[in-house]
């Protein structure tokens, strides 16, 4: 073990959750199952949680239902778990309402994600980013994941919104090291976006993570975490190799998120189907069983 440098102040906490959503077999919202998940997962190692992102199905779940998810979840962690609430969409005005909102039931911040499809560019991903850091009035963790909105953040807009009082974070799903090493230096909180990427972004200034395989791997991502912290890299590199076939069976396949979360939920026991909304479909029986294999092999079942 070597001295433990100083570790990044991480306004969300370090090790978070991208939350699925929990639906009836009928695809209606079933807040009983968010409540019991979001105890599991904070019972698991996540010091935070993120809900109604990607994750969590948002393209999907309607604006009340996003609000009554926020306030079950808050209702059943209490005050002391860092809840992020997505509010990024490709529309500015429902992304000022969603703020608005998360504010009223309790989030602690917002996920603000680079708006999708009508690809504005940076002067428009700027106004955006402006007008719902404005009406949200709390911390915001901006988002960035071109593979699924077609823009990158450039770093000229990071620079930017860094010198604005309320963004104080970033979730990174580039996944350009370096470049996440620059975003660190202009003063932001760098979270992975992705499990297996996060040691690589922890050498490079992250503070934490923002995880979907953390729904059944929370423990040992939050202790890979500490330990690299704490000077333990060897510590941290054995965990992270334990978690590997983890990675590669929830992120690894073309049907990935909030289906293999689901899946691997249900094969943990803490939700009884593993029911999405159309235009998702939920794993098939070939698709489990790689599952369940990846989680037998890392000892997670």
């Amino acid at each position: 073990m070597t001295d433990a440098p100083i570790a990044p102040a991480a306004p969300f906490g370090r090790m978070l959750t991208a939350m699925a959503t929990p639906f009836h077999r009928d695809g209606s919202l079933d807040l009983d199952s968010v409540q019991r998940l979001a105890k599991h997962l904070v019972a698991t190692g996540n010091d935070g949680l993120v809900v109604s992102g990607t994750t969590g199905e948002s393209p999907t779940t309607t604006p009340e239902e996003d609000g009554e998810t926020l306030a079950a979840v808050r209702d059943a962690v209490g005050p002391d778990v860092h809840l992020v609430a997505g509010v990024g969409t490709n529309d500015t005005r429902t992304s000022l309402s969603l703020a608005r909102q998360a504010r009223e039931r309790g989030a602690d911040g917002v996920l603000l994600v680079t708006p999708y499809y009508n690809k504005p560019g940076q002067r428009g991903i700027l106004q955006h980013f402006r007008h719902v850091v404005d009406a949200a009035e709390l911390p915001v963790m901006l988002y960035d994941v071109p593979g699924r909105t077609g823009s990158t953040i450039a770093l000229e807009t990071y620079a930017e919104t860094a010198a604005w009082e309320q963004v104080v974070a970033v979730k990174d799903a580039v996944g350009d090291m370096p470049r996440a090493a620059r975003i660190a230096e202009l003063g932001l909180a760098v979270y992975s976006g992705d499990d297996a990427n996060t040691l690589g972004f922890l050498a490079h200034g992250a503070c934490g993570l923002v995880s979907v395989v953390g729904h059944a791997a929370g423990r040992e991502l939050a202790s890979m975490i500490d330990d690299f912290l704490a000077g333990d890299t060897a510590g941290a590199l054995a965990t992270y190799r334990r978690l590997l076939p983890v990675f590669d069976a929830v992120m690894g396949v073309p049907n990935y998120g909030a289906t293999t979360a689901k899946g691997a939920l249900e094969l943990l026991g803490v939700l009884e189907h593993r029911t999405v909304r159309s235009p998702l479909v939920p794993l098939d029986d070939d698709e489990l069983a790689a599952l369940r294999s990846a989680l037998s092999t890392a000892g997670l079942l």
